[in-house]
């Protein structure tokens, strides 16, 4: 009787004890596999401030696989679980996330405008549950149509693949759009809402005799798809600019981007601090630190493209 009641109370304390280690709930638009490094980036940035995945932090991984009508539900799936805090991605997860619930923390990792899109009151003081890492990618368009312009010899004629959707989408599109006016480059606007949209637009690219390409769509959608998207850049022979560094680690081109890893990394020290207190509300969204542009030499060769010594000399890392 007094073992049996011994055993019981140990159990009881153990079951105690593993409610106390905090659980993160991580929620990505993409597969797994894409993600990967930023997977990674995250644990090396809890292992840094001292938390051991398995042992005094627990973390649950959810993934769409590129499909954002399973965000809901997966999200829905973490509710229930009781997760301490969110993790999301992008804007798309950060909605599901933030339609999931009000009141557990979400911190963002890859929001290109968080007041835009309504998440944040402002980026010193975001109120509600919300608060994380600004990509900033809006501000970054009018730097990378500059950099295109340097790399493609007379260059007048670009393609800019988007999402008319996304909240950011029209704020990215007149950045590239006044310096665009600033080089004398016409720019064709092509909204790619889904999969299907992708081939379609390659194809009016090349119809429309572009010269070259920005592409700025985001999310699981463009993730999942990264492959043939680079297949038609080549096929295209479309010297193109990608929004992150995934596309060029890849095969893509070129990116000028903030680093999606740092951020990743980064959104550990807020991780950190809700679970030491801090309200989510009362801590600022982080504008990002780290910029990098990367080329990719073996896909500029496929396309038949010499990078300019003034361009290469730039780079904060070449791919041969």
């Amino acid at each position: 009787m007094l073992c049996a009641l011994f055993y019981t109370l140990c159990g009881f304390a153990e079951a105690q004890q593993a409610k106390k280690i905090p659980r993160i709930g991580i929620l990505h638009g993409a597969a797994a596999s894409s993600v990967a490094d930023r997977g990674e980036a995250f644990r090396q940035g809890l292992h840094e401030l001292g938390y051991v995945e398995g042992k005094n932090i627990f973390i649950e991984y959810r993934y769409a696989e590129g499909k954002s009508d399973r965000l809901p539900v997966l999200a829905a799936e973490l509710v229930r679980l009781k997760v301490d805090i969110f993790v999301t991605t992008g804007p798309i997860v950060t909605r599901a996330a933030k339609e999931a619930t009000s009141t557990i923390p979400i911190v963002m990792t890859n929001e290109r405008d968080p007041v835009g899109t309504g998440f944040v009151a402002s980026l010193a003081r975001p109120g509600g549950n919300i608060t994380g890492l600004s990509t900033f990618a809006s501000e970054l368009s009018g730097k990378r149509l500059e950099l295109l312009r340097e790399t493609v010899p007379k260059l007048s004629r670009v393609a800019v693949f988007g999402t008319s959707t996304l909240p950011d989408n029209a704020q990215s599109f007149r950045e590239v759009d006044l310096a665009a006016k600033a080089f004398g480059v016409t720019l064709q606007y092509l909204d790619v809402l889904g999969p299907k949209d992708i081939e379609t637009a390659f194809g009016a690219a090349v119809k429309g005799r572009a010269d070259a390409m920005l592409w700025q769509v985001a999310g699981g959608v463009a993730n999942a798809h990264r492959t043939q998207i680079l297949e038609l850049a080549v096929k295209s022979r479309l010297p193109a600019m990608y929004h992150n560094s995934a596309y060029v680690d890849v095969g893509g081109l070129m990116t000028y981007s903030p680093s999606a890893t740092d951020l990743d990394r980064r959104a550990a020290t807020y991780v950190d601090k809700i679970l030491k207190g801090a309200k989510p509300g009362d801590l600022p969204v982080e504008q990002p630190t780290k910029f990098e542009l990367i080329i990719n030499l073996k896909a500029a060769k496929q396309i038949g493209l010499t990078i300019p010594p003034n361009v290469l000399a730039r780079a904060d890392r070449t791919i041969r």
